[in-house]
């Protein structure tokens, strides 16, 4: 993984600690553990992943983007994180209506006392709204794989009903095309749809690299693929290599070839290498799959007749407004001239790609350039951060022209418009210091 170009003048200026010379790695020491403070919590790599083990760290004044959802971030800081709490009614409001009006907000470089501000405290409302589809209070919609458990024993009562079914489905149909309108108008920037089975990232033109709307979609199974084909449905494989099992001719006849070829593509179904890329108007076409694919459902379990979750960074019809869960928490961790105060701040629920990059505009602002992060990946999305195949190199001024109304802060836009260059990996741990930030994958 290459090295980002650090910009370089007095505030960009490294110092030895910055440069990751004698000192703890980002937020910990291994990318396998906790975040330094915090060893009760789990790490945020325990699960298998994509990632590539010990890949080295870079530097740069902005961080790569992550096209993962986050479930849990926990940042620490050697600067308390009150600013964060209590916020009074007026901010929370404040906060609200920033959000529905897509307020940009730029805050100075570093804050005297961040309790005082309250642009600071109304900014970080407004980082933290998102909007879901659908919604029901008891049930947790997010992540869908892998949720049975959760779920189990939760009130259902669409489970047996065909009739309500049919309901919720019907209103999921208009909430989705409701989306993917907004999307194609460049009036939304990117959102995802979460099944039982599968998640698929759906971004506009101008995000990724790409001057076409693109849809991943990770797992998937070879009877989902053919009934994609079926429908008229280009879409490519972009982590399986053209001169590979698929490619390769048989040395006798062509049933020894179509046998080989079907063992390797079950072989990758419910894998992440099963990745499908769709592009320009064939997601259409996906669309109008999706909404009439009857395996997009469960038929049996906790999540049977459940619609998937629809998660997006702007208001769309038919959703509601939700929150990130944020709390701060003060702890004394040991060090050599005894304790020390060490300062917490962590945030749950799905944290999508800009409001990461919201918030850590935020913190750079009231920690003084200088914090640590665990992040913690809902690993079905590691895949999003493949790099698809891109035609050409976007203008950032067009781009920030075309989605100027998307709802984005014009530097997260710029962020979100990168060509992808974690791979198989994702953000896991991130410290910022002197303004510079060091991150692991």
């Amino acid at each position: 993984m290459g090295r980002s170009r650090v910009r370089r003048g007095k505030r960009a200026r490294r110092t030895p600690a910055a440069r990751g010379l004698n000192r703890p790695r980002a937020a910990a020491e291994s990318p396998d553990g906790p975040p330094r403070g915090q060893h009760e919590a789990p790490s945020p790599t325990s699960h298998v992943s994509l990632s590539e083990s010990d890949i080295p760290s870079s530097e740069s004044t902005e961080l790569p983007v992550d096209w993962s959802i986050k479930t849990r971030l926990l940042f620490t800081s050697s600067q308390p994180f009150t600013w964060a709490d209590h916020l009074k009614a007026q901010e929370e409001a404040q906060g609200v209506i920033q959000h529905c009006r897509a307020t940009e907000i730029t805050l100075p470089q570093s804050l005297q006392d961040p309790r005082l501000s309250t642009e600071l405290r109304c900014a970080f409302q407004q980082s933290l709204i998102y909007w879901l589809h659908p919604a029901f209070p008891w049930l947790s919609l997010f992540p869908r794989i892998g949720a049975d458990r959760k779920i189990a024993g939760k009130t259902s009562p669409w489970s047996n009903d065909e009739t309500l079914q049919h309901i919720l489905m019907s209103d999921w149909s208009v909430s989705f095309t409701s989306l993917y309108n907004l999307l194609k108008t460049k009036l939304c920037p990117y959102f995802y749809v979460c099944t039982y089975q599968f998640t698929i990232l759906f971004r506009a033109a101008g995000l990724a690299g790409n001057d076409v709307i693109t849809a991943l979609m990770s797992p998937t199974t070879r009877g989902i693929r053919e009934a994609m084909k079926n429908e008229g449905i280009e879409f490519s494989l972009p982590l399986i290599k053209e001169n590979g099992h698929e490619k390769k001719k048989a040395s006798g006849t062509s049933l020894g070839h179509a046998e080989r070829k079907e063992k390797h593509e079950v072989q990758m179904d419910h894998r992440p290498e099963s990745v499908v890329l769709v592009k320009g108007t064939n997601t259409f076409t996906l669309l109008n799959f999706l909404i009439n694919c009857k395996s997009l459902i469960a038929t049996s379990g906790p999540q049977a007749g459940l619609p998937p979750t629809l998660l997006s960074p702007i208001a769309f019809r038919g959703a509601t407004m939700q929150m990130l869960k944020a709390r701060s928490v003060n702890v004394k961790t040991q060090a050599l001239s005894g304790y020390k105060d060490q300062f917490s701040l962590e945030i749950k629920g799905p944290i999508m790609p800009h409001s990461l990059h919201s918030i850590t505009m935020l913190l750079k602002s009231s920690q003084s350039g200088s914090f640590s992060a665990g992040l913690y990946t809902h690993e079905p999305t590691v895949v999003f951060n493949i790099c698809p195949s891109v035609d050409k190199v976007l203008n950032k001024e067009t781009i920030r022209e075309e989605l100027a109304n998307c709802g984005l802060h014009p530097k997260t836009l710029d962020q979100l418009s990168q060509t992808p260059i974690l791979g198989k990996s994702s953000l896991r741990n991130v410290e910022m210091s002197d303004y510079i930030y060091n991150w692991r994958s």
